[in-house]
């Protein structure tokens, strides 16, 4: 059985034990704390909840940061190796967001895409719907 193919409207990943189990049992954690504090006590669980959300939260950002950087590495590697000179001289105009868009697009559509993106300044989803052959990455987190 082979998987549907990667698209716009299906290539958001949602990682259920992150997205669902773990931030809702940080909220339990949250809500439990301020009724703590509102029966006199449970101010020490209230800091904790607090800050078990800021770690819970910058845990994603940072993995998400790091994920982008390894993208763009890889995007310009292959901007690179397929684009005609002109286009491979613009490859530092683009932002961090167009290259997260631009790795899906086809090898034989990745010239077009970038132009568009850089003459018509088209943010990350702009560029996502414009792509004809989507080109799948399967492996975000």
């Amino acid at each position: 059985m082979t998987a549907e193919p990667q698209t716009y409207a299906n290539h958001k990943r949602i990682d259920p034990w992150f997205h669902q189990v773990g931030f809702a049992l940080v909220l339990l954690v949250l809500v439990l704390s301020v009724a703590q504090v509102f029966r006199g006590h449970g101010i020490t669980q209230l800091a904790i909840a607090l800050l078990l959300i800021l770690t819970f939260l910058r845990l994603r950002i940072y993995a998400l940061r790091l994920q982008d950087r390894i993208i763009r590495l890889e995007e310009t590697l292959r901007l690179q190796a397929l684009l005609d000179p002109d286009l491979r001289a613009r490859i530092p105009e683009l932002s961090t967001g167009q290259f997260v868009a631009l790795r899906f697009a086809s090898d034989e559509e990745l010239g077009a895409r970038m132009a568009e993106a850089l003459q018509e300044h088209l943010k990350g989803g702009e560029i996502k719907k414009r792509i004809q052959r989507w080109r799948p990455d399967t492996f975000r987190v």
